[in-house]
């Protein structure tokens, strides 16, 4: 049998990481005595130094907005659920003389769909209202993490509808850990794809 060779872990890129004691955001300036720095020198070292978002924050971010997404769906999805059944139980869609009572299930289903739907997008604007302050930060960041997945996930055409690729998107990471874990499953995968190809 031969040796399975060693898989390394890529890693996020290394930024600034923020006390926990301290805000999510680093400060934007460091504290100067008045009487040594002019009111120019000052604004300019505000303006050139930006807030930094650390990784292990932003993925934490990450899991709560999921969180919120969650919790919106649900109730959506079953109050929608509630609501097609109590409406076409008294309104019996008629269609090309079908069962009623089938299409009544179809319909009511249809309507929940629709509510599991919007779920999350009233769950990701709720979410966005309470972090205004730090939507630019977030975005940027989402950028540069969703190009990180792409480069390390597994080629999506060696899957099947038997062994998908492992949380494709990486809409599970909600820490480092599971940062970690997702990358050790998409290995994992790769592993598995390339016996099954050399079989």
């Amino acid at each position: 049998m031969a040796n399975r060779a060693s898989v390394r872990l890529p890693r996020l890129p290394s930024t600034i990481l923020v006390p926990r004691q301290a805000s999510i955001i680093a400060p934007a300036t460091s504290r100067r005595h008045a009487s040594t720095v002019s009111p120019s020198s000052t604004s300019g070292s505000t303006n050139s130094q930006a807030p930094i978002l650390s990784w292990s924050d932003y993925l934490s971010i990450r899991g709560k907005k999921r969180r919120w997404e969650l919790a919106t769906t649900i109730p959506m999805t079953t109050a929608a659920a509630i609501g097609g059944a109590s409406y076409f139980g008294v309104h019996t869609p008629q269609f090309m003389g079908l069962d009623p009572l089938a299409m009544c299930i179809l319909a009511t289903a249809g309507v929940a769909g629709l509510g599991y739907l919007i779920g999350p997008v009233i769950g990701s604007q709720m979410w966005r209202l309470t972090h205004r302050t730090m939507l630019s930060l977030i975005e940027d960041k989402d950028r540069e993490f969703h190009e990180h997945i792409k480069r390390n996930r597994a080629d999506p055409s060696t899957q099947s509808t038997t062994n998908p690729v492992p949380d494709f998107y990486g809409e599970k990471i909600g820490s480092m850990k599971e940062y970690r874990q997702w990358l050790r499953d998409q290995a994992r995968y790769r592993r598995k794809a390339s016996w099954g190809l050399n079989k």
